[in-house]
């Protein structure tokens, strides 16, 4: 499975869109200061993901988030 999911920082209340094959390690990996770009936001928590059976159909969603369409259907989808 291929995952696009979005975290929450509880810190600085910033969000992170990512893309990954193994969600419980990566969730796990922002959280241990691995990925450079999400270091400073620690804790982050899972808010959102979806789970995708081929890679490209994620990455094009991932991509389609993070425009600001993407940003639009999301505020309206947790409303």
């Amino acid at each position: 499975m291929f995952y696009v999911y979005i975290l929450k920082s509880e810190t600085t209340k910033k969000s992170y869109i990512g893309y990954s094959t193994d969600l419980k390690k990566r969730l796990y990996e922002h959280n241990m200061k691995v990925t450079k770009s999400t270091k400073s936001g620690i804790p982050w928590k899972l808010i959102y993901y979806e789970a995708f059976e081929n890679k490209v159909d994620a990455l094009r969603e991932e991509k389609f988030l993070k425009t600001g369409k993407g940003r639009e259907f999301l505020i309206f989808e947790t409303l």
